[in-house]
């Protein structure tokens, strides 16, 4: 909504929704360059209110417990309300008291953002449907799989007719740069993005890593092209042979490569990317452990069981909620995989 001031200028309200185990990093940096666009134009331009569901202080997923202006109803009359979430996939589907509130915002024709997880709680009141999605990467394929009526994609952001959606992390300064530039001025966005010292602001369409547990790209362009065969068959495994020709090499010729670009073997690697995906869809969707299981190319539930127990310590049965307390992924666990 915006609200004339007696000098002539415009001012857009903003509402943030937090919901529990949000990212304390997010709201900052979601609300920081709001801040910076008001002091730079030395008007109101943007104001905002931090809102939870019952009105109540919530905890950050890092302990901190933020205080918030007031329930759902403090955020009545703006014209942009962003939903922030981060942990705890489940719970952010489940905030019923949300969706409505949600689906009639969408109605009177609010804009409406998520946040990282935050645009799960969009999806489950069925407001992103047909819309274009930027999730992140840890949750992509946890989020096609419960949502394939919305088109999930690994970019730092999305602007889709009234809906927009971030990643999250450094991507929501990028993000609040691009939404200044469309509700103010470009100029003054690039002078926000300057003061944050972001350089340049990088687009929405901007990629993210791939979601297959190494932090940087293969350089080898036969290990890339290899890993992408992995990826489209990870349900059903191709013998390390059949992916060694078809691009062109001995097993042997691959395996070196491997080693070289990623430090594990070709199996080892193969085994990473199910793995990976296995641990997703436990945390992130509903499915039962053996539909995670055979969807992840393991031919039985005992050694997938097995393979799960030995690299993430737990039974897969056990791990069936992302928090912060769930096991994780990372890259020095991956290694022991050969």
């Amino acid at each position: 909504m915006l609200g004339r001031f007696d000098h002539g200028t415009y001012m857009r309200k903003l509402a943030f929704l937090v919901l529990p185990e949000f990212s304390a990093l997010g709201l900052a940096a979601a609300i920081e360059p709001l801040f910076v666009a008001n002091w730079l134009a030395q008007q109101r331009l943007f104001a905002w209110t931090v809102v939870s569901a019952d009105g109540g202080a919530v905890r950050a997923s890092n302990g901190t417990v933020t205080p918030v202006d007031g329930s759902l109803a403090a955020a009545e009359g703006s014209g942009t309300v962003f939903v922030l979430a981060s942990f705890d996939s489940a719970a952010v589907a489940g905030q019923r008291p949300v969706l409505p509130w949600l689906r009639r915002l969408a109605r009177f024709g609010v804009e409406l953002g998520g946040i990282e997880t935050g645009s799960l709680a969009l999806a489950e009141a069925g407001l992103l449907d047909g819309h274009t999605a930027a999730v992140h990467w840890d949750n992509l394929t946890g989020f096609q799989e419960r949502y394939p009526a919305v088109r999930a994609v690994p970019q730092l952001y999305a602007v889709s007719g009234g809906r927009i959606t971030c990643a999250g992390a450094s991507a929501i300064l990028d993000m609040m740069a691009g939404w200044i530039g469309r509700h103010a001025d470009p100029g003054l966005a690039g002078e926000v993005a300057e003061h944050l010292l972001l350089g340049r602001v990088r687009p929405p369409e901007t990629g993210q890593r791939e979601a297959d547990g190494d932090a940087q790209p293969a350089v080898d362009p036969v290990v890339a092209q290899a890993l992408e065969i992995m990826r489209d068959t990870i349900d059903e495994p191709l013998p390390c042979a059949a992916i060694a020709d078809r691009v062109g090499l001995s097993l042997r010729q691959l395996e070196r490569r491997f080693k070289q670009a990623l430090g594990r073997s070709v199996r080892g690697q193969y085994l990473l990317l199910r793995m990976a995906k296995a641990h997703q869809l436990l945390q992130q969707t509903g499915l039962s452990v053996t539909e995670v299981a055979f969807s992840c190319g393991f031919p039985s539930l005992e050694y997938f069981s097995r393979r799960y127990r030995a690299q993430f310590g737990c039974r897969p049965s056990a791990d069936r909620r992302q928090s912060t307390t769930a096991p994780v992924l990372r890259q020095k666990l991956a290694r022991a995989i050969h």
